[in-house]
């Protein structure tokens, strides 16, 4: 299984930006991290994240004092679900 890891920058002033994380399997995207990040005081902190965790896929949202507030999504394939969060989080 090959893994990529990766980030995205989404202001020029490189305050917040996007991890990728894709593993692909036999040329099929097998699982996925797309993570929303901000720098706060020096510091990178994860907002939102959508992942396969627990085995299905889904979007967290972070908070500072460690809850989360999980949402389950559905798609065909996770290639079409790498091109929603990351859009989401361009979007928004």
């Amino acid at each position: 299984m090959g893994q990529k890891e990766f980030f995205k920058y989404l202001d020029k002033n490189s305050y917040e930006r996007i991890r990728m994380r894709i593993a692909v399997e036999n040329g099929k995207v097998v699982d996925i991290v797309v993570q929303y990040e901000t720098l706060i005081e020096g510091k990178w902190h994860a907002i939102v994240r959508y992942d396969c965790a627990h085995g299905f896929l889904h979007r967290d949202v972070l908070f500072p004092n460690g809850d989360k507030e999980k949402q389950v999504i559905e798609f065909e394939n996770l290639e079409m679900a790498l091109i929603y969060a990351e859009q989401d989080f361009k979007d928004r």
